[in-house]
């Protein structure tokens, strides 16, 4: 082989975070296309035979959470190979305390989302209230957020740039909530508000709920990731985009399938702007230079290098 020619080396992580991706993706498309045709109403008669009918149950105990779980891999498989397996876990762990804790809070005070409780359509209940794959999905999609903020805001060291990204964190997040919620109470029985809130049985407060709490895992997360690291090693990759993306299919297709028209509109208006801000309008940090190998003739190792 000449000494010119190089080979782009790809990290295991990426690999696994793609995968996982696709695998996301697939169970959401699938679980979208479902929901909304022959789940959408009364059975069919195929869906009555007893085979069909042991398949949907099984889907419908562990569809959620699998899908939940794949995109957390994704997002843990993504941070790994960028940031390393110790912040990694330690981001992990901080955010799933301190959602699972708000959580539990909410649904024993009703602070600060308003009253309310799930129902075992996610899984294993946490305490007997809490399904254990929702601060999965508070990790990764606060990372997706803060991925998302890095392409436009300041990264300058110092407490007020934190303070900045938490509350925009939060925001990004939040954003994905507006057709969440309806989609979830409305649409479906994941979880069940005990009032009779403005927006489609959700009370406002919920809102505030998720941008204090998401606010408060993206501050504890940036304590271990700083804002500038962010920008640098996550924000650049397309995955953290497409993951934040992928989530919103399922919660809009539902309100439109539903007839929950401002929570399909508003939720796409909603997630929209950060991405299309992000991608089009926001700076794009160049990625630190890739990996590449190439072997020398002269010697039996291969070379590691800087790429150009």
């Amino acid at each position: 082989m000449s000494d010119k020619t190089r080979t782009l080396e790809i990290a295991p992580g990426d690999r696994a975070a793609t995968l996982f991706l696709l695998g996301q993706f697939a169970m959401v498309v699938f679980a979208t296309i479902a929901l909304t045709t022959f789940l959408a109403g009364v059975p069919p008669a195929w869906l009555q035979t007893p085979a069909n009918q042991i398949a949907l149950q099984l889907g419908w105990r562990f569809s959620g959470p699998l899908s939940v779980i794949l995109g957390t891999c994704a997002a843990l498989a993504h941070s790994g190979s960028r940031l390393g397996v110790k912040k990694t876990a330690l981001i992990f762990v901080l955010a799933y305390g301190v959602s699972l804790a708000s959580e539990l809070i909410g649904t024993g005070t009703g602070y600060p989302f308003g009253p309310y409780s799930y129902t075992n359509l996610l899984g294993y209940l946490i305490d007997g209230r809490v399904p254990f794959p929702i601060p999965l999905s508070w990790f990764f999609m606060v990372y997706c957020s803060l991925a998302i903020l890095g392409r436009f805001l300041p990264a300058r060291a110092g407490w007020a740039t934190m303070l900045l990204w938490s509350i925009a964190g939060g925001f990004v997040l939040t954003c994905w909530d507006v057709s969440m919620d309806p989609a979830m109470t409305a649409a479906t029985q994941h979880w069940v508000w005990h009032v009779k809130g403005p927006f489609y049985g959700m009370p406002y407060s919920n809102w505030f709920g998720w941008w204090l709490t998401g606010s408060i895992v993206a501050w504890v997360m940036l304590l271990v990731v700083r804002p500038r690291e962010f920008a640098e090693k996550i924000s650049p990759d397309w995955l953290p985009l497409a993951l934040y993306a992928i989530n919103g299919i399922m919660p809009i297709a539902l309100c439109l399938r539903n007839s929950l028209w401002w929570a399909a509109i508003w939720g796409t208006v909603a997630m929209g702007v950060p991405l299309i801000v992000a991608l089009t309008v926001g700076t794009r940090r160049r990625p630190a230079a890739p990996t590449v190998t190439r072997a020398d003739p002269r010697r039996s190792e291969t070379i590691v290098m800087a790429g150009d």
